[in-house]
């Protein structure tokens, strides 16, 4: 008789519980009551993290840890025990881990302190660095399960590209981190590891399918983070756990040997994701995507775009950057607070002196989201429903509404998808100009038509899928929490725009809306195809006038 996929599960919990060492494992006492909203404060209270720990995962980021690391002012061993330790710690607050390897991080981590010591060089612009992976890397040794119960239990035998291309840059891996069951939900919830909990709100969802990626860097149990974004993976977390996160170009990152959900291969017959960081601050994201372009990826991975950093688009500078103004997509009609943040986040930019230009692009945005769902389900999602009945396992709860069965779209079928994809792409061209012929350098967007919703309640994802659909790279930018003065507002008497738009209706008008209080509110911002600087370099600009305004008015904004 074959095991049951609950007998799998407990297994698999079990091996990751006894990678734990006992000693950082969480006293009765420093346990959250049950209620508890926020556990963000657990880590510096609990006991565990001594002072050295304290000041490395709180007072840096990655860019300055890499700068201590490279002179040797901090020890790579010394780092990589400390976010080991937090992110033992994140782990047993927000079940943010899948694969854990913490003994094998601290022997990496001796090695490079020792190649310093002997060399008196770093190995490279990542040396010494631990940075946490998404569940889907292969790492030889260690499950790639991404939530499947027929997967646990196989360890990979080769390493993702990018993994490879990290380890040469210097990078210390230690820990894999939670995704929703096939990678298909908004909501990270799986049979084998259990759910994400938002350390922020524990009633509030912490995303998918970045999930665990956003709960553990949240945390600050790593400092900087790789996920993937096929809908939306990395930005909706990052916007869930107040962080940034950028979806690059799916040419510009190596993605090579992931363990994904659908057959190998179909994922070019498809929409290809991307990989990309999850950080705490925007500097992180140059520190990254350059090492990731220093390495020339275009050598190993043959769908990597040709492209050093300084290549990847120009850099708009504060006095003459025109950031553009998208405020819906023709489909989902935002919220009052979405509304709100973008009206603010516009006006302190107008206040910074920053140009903004308004665009309504819905007579294209509109037509992408139904476009990108069709490309989704080409092969009318019968290859993961073959792999989960092949172990008897149940839809995880946000699935259960949404993944069916379907007939597979035929090769006319797909051809024609994709000839109705290119033509909308070269129509978006278009957009980068004013009507003045002035070039627009990005543009701001919401992220999701509704403020950070309750656990298996993420509606819609036209704002995110769309750029998936038109490649193009795009980032989540946090702005400030939402208070009790975004509580007002109601959705419009007219009739919904469809069935999504009448969903999000819901998510103010059937919701305890003090739910939302203190949760994240976040602006999008987005770039042509392949010019991640450019947008790195736009958000940088944003956010640096965001800040200067808040701090000029005492965190609230002048409308």
């Amino acid at each position: 008789m074959s095991e049951s996929w609950q007998s799998i599960s407990k297994r698999k919990k079990d091996q990751q519980t006894s990678r734990i060492p006992k000693e950082w494992l969480l006293p009765a006492e420093s346990l959250p009551p049950p209620g508890t909203l926020n556990v963000l404060d657990i880590p510096r209270k609990c006991g565990i993290l001594d002072e050295q720990d304290l000041k490395i995962t709180e007072n840096y980021d990655a860019t300055a840890l890499v700068e201590e690391l490279a002179t040797g002012r901090l020890k790579s061993v010394d780092v990589t025990r400390a976010f080991c330790k937090r992110a033992a710690i994140a782990h047993q607050l927000t079940n943010c881990l899948t694969e854990i390897f913490f003994e094998q991080a601290v022997e990496r981590a001796l090695a490079l302190d020792d190649y310093l010591d002997k060399v008196g060089s770093p190995i490279g612009p990542l040396h010494g660095l631990p940075i946490s992976l998404k569940d889907t890397f292969k790492i030889p040794g260690y499950d790639a399960s991404i939530g499947m119960v027929v997967l646990a239990f196989k360890p990979a035998t080769s390493s993702s590209t990018l993994v490879d291309l990290l380890i040469n840059a210097g990078a210390v891996l230690y820990c894999k981190t939670n995704v929703p069951q096939t990678l298909m939900a908004l909501d990270s919830h799986n049979n084998v590891f259990g759910r994400v909990v938002n350390p922020l709100n524990s009633k509030v969802t912490a995303g998918g399918s970045s999930g665990g990626e956003g709960a553990l860097v949240a945390m600050r149990g790593s400092i900087l983070g790789v996920g993937t974004d096929v809908g939306g993976s990395i930005r909706i977390p990052a916007m869930c756990n107040n962080l940034y996160g950028i979806k690059p170009s799916w040419q510009r990152i190596p993605y090579g040997n992931q363990q994904g959900s659908g057959a190998p291969g179909s994922s070019a017959l498809a929409l290809p994701a991307s990989a990309g960081p999850i950080a705490t601050s925007m500097r992180d994201f140059e520190l990254f995507l350059r090492a990731v372009a220093e390495s020339e990826p275009w050598n190993v991975d043959p769908d990597v775009a040709y492209g050093l950093w300084d290549e990847q688009g120009f850099s708009p500078s504060k006095t003459d950057i025109v950031v553009g103004l998208v405020r819906r997509d023709g489909v989902i009609d935002p919220l009052p607070p979405i509304n709100k943040i973008i009206d603010e986040t516009a006006a302190m930019l107008r206040n910074q002196g920053i140009k903004t230009v308004e665009m309504d692009i819905t007579p294209l945005l509109s037509q992408c989201q139904s476009l990108a769902n069709a490309m989704f389900g080409i092969d009318g999602n019968n290859f993961v429903f073959d792999i989960l009945e092949s172990a008897g396992e149940p839809l995880s709860p946000w699935l259960q509404s949404r993944l069916r069965r379907k007939k597979a779209k035929s090769l006319e079928q797909v051809a024609e998808l994709h000839a109705k994809k290119d033509e909308l792409r070269r129509k978006f061209l278009s957009i980068w100009k004013d009507e003045h012929g002035v070039d627009i350098d990005a543009f701001l967007c919401p992220v999701a038509p509704h403020p950070v919703p309750e656990i298996d309640r993420w509606n819609g994802v036209s704002y995110t899928s769309s750029f998936v659909l038109l490649d193009y790279p795009s980032g989540t930018l946090p702005i400030r929490p939402l208070n009790a003065t975004d509580l007002a507002g109601s959705v419009p008497s007219t009739p919904p725009l469809g069935p999504w738009d009448k969903a999000n209706r819901e998510l103010w008008t059937n919701v305890d809306k003090k739910v939302y209080l203190g949760t994240p509110l976040c602006v999008q911002v987005v770039a042509p195809r392949l010019q991640e600087k450019r947008l790195v370099e736009a958000m940088k600009v944003i956010d640096d006038a965001v800040k200067a305004e808040l701090a000029s008015t005492g965190g609230k904004a002048r409308l």
